[in-house]
């Protein structure tokens, strides 16, 4: 298996981890994620989506979103559509 679908399971097994309504979980949880999504995905890209993970874990009505499904999908498919969009110009 290609070493970006298994990131790709890592984040959904993440999000659904994430979901857990739990509430003394999330205090654990929203650091925790924000800094594995910092290590799954570098550079600046990686810092914003580790602050954007560590507030949607932390508010509970926002736990539901998928974040590190969302930026697998942005780093994999519109991220790199950006770039054959650069190189074709």
């Amino acid at each position: 298996m290609n070493k970006k679908y298994k990131k790709l399971i890592l984040s959904i097994v993440l999000d659904i981890i994430g979901i857990i309504p739990i509430p003394f979980i999330d205090v654990i949880w929203a650091p925790l994620s924000g800094y594995i999504m910092t290590k799954m995905y570098k550079g600046k890209q990686g810092k914003v989506a580790g602050i954007v993970s560590i507030i949607e874990e932390a508010v509970p009505f926002l736990d539901v979103i998928p974040t590190f499904t969302i930026m697998w999908f942005y780093s994999y498919v519109i991220n790199k559509e950006e770039v054959k969009e650069i190189i074709s110009s």
